[in-house]
């Protein structure tokens, strides 16, 4: 679930322009001398490439060309019941692994790369993109590039590192989206479409977005681990039920996200993807 600003179109067209000018930090900046430090930021510059603008952002990023997902070894710790503590490291300990994996890929796309903040809450929140959406668990604000998550009763009884990971994974995609310029491009192209098309773009970025979160699923098969009798599971679990969260075909239905988690699964690759360039059926 991604959430975006109430803005007028004219500021939503400027923060892609501020997407394609920020750049990486460089975290042992302050260790060297000033005149080695204005080299490697030149060198870090000219080694990274603005992120295509507009539709191109979607239909044609450099993370395509990046083949298999980097592997985090991603091993976040035990998550035993009931207990809200264990949870939050989890949450904490598993966004690290996504930040291993997306920064090494960003930089083989030379790409710019930030980090995404997290904030954790046990009830519902108001977030800068607007109220808590209905039927989520978590949400991305691009607003102040945050995940909003939400560690709820339910989940406490019964926790699942595989589901609840399949959650983060996906919300982090979102994060992969804005800052490649991928929901830049959505949120502009969206606020022009009539109700349909706008339906059809925010189903294309949900189902890319579930389709990368699998991507990433794959990669840390053996490291969390994930099984793959309950990964089948919650496959089939989002082609029975996967829609029905939705007041409206925004998310697509639960056969178009099973499809796109099996492909994700499957290749492991941001190129497996790209719901942008598909016809309309694919993204149903």
């Amino acid at each position: 679930m991604h959430t975006i600003p109430k803005r007028t179109f004219t500021s939503l067209a400027a923060t892609g322009l501020v997407l394609a000018l920020v750049g990486v930090g460089t975290a042992n900046a302050a260790a060297l001398p000033v005149s080695e430090v204005a080299q490697a930021v030149q060198t870090q510059q000219a080694q990274q490439v603005a992120p295509p603008r507009g539709k191109a952002a979607a239909t044609s990023s450099p993370l395509y060309k990046t083949g298999r997902l980097a592997d985090s070894n991603c091993s976040p710790g035990d998550l035993p019941r009931g207990s809200t503590a264990a949870y939050s490291r989890f949450l904490k300990a598993f966004t690290n692994c996504l930040n291993r994996s997306w920064a090494s890929q960003f930089r083989k796309a030379r790409l710019g790369f930030s980090k995404p903040r997290l904030r954790i809450f046990t009830t519902k929140r108001k977030t800068p993109c607007g109220g808590w959406s209905r039927g989520a668990a978590g949400v991305y604000c691009s607003a102040d590039r945050t995940m909003y998550m939400l560690i709820t009763k339910t989940e406490l009884r019964n926790p699942s590192p595989a589901g609840i990971g399949r959650l983060m994974a996906h919300e982090y995609a979102h994060h992969v989206q804005q800052i490649s310029g991928i929901l830049p491009y959505y949120a502009q192209a969206s606020w022009r479409a009539g109700k349909a098309a706008k339906l059809q773009y925010s189903r294309r970025l949900e189902l890319q977005a579930e389709c990368l979160s699998s991507v990433f699923m794959r990669t840390i098969e053996d490291t969390l681990p994930v099984d793959p009798t309950e990964w089948g599971q919650i496959v089939d679990w989002f082609r029975q039920n996967g829609h029905k969260g939705w007041a409206q075909n925004d998310h697509g239905k639960g056969s178009s996200q099973a499809f796109w988690m099996e492909r994700g699964w499957s290749y492991a690759a941001p190129a497996a993807c790209n719901t942008w360039s598909v016809g309309s059926r694919y993204v149903a």
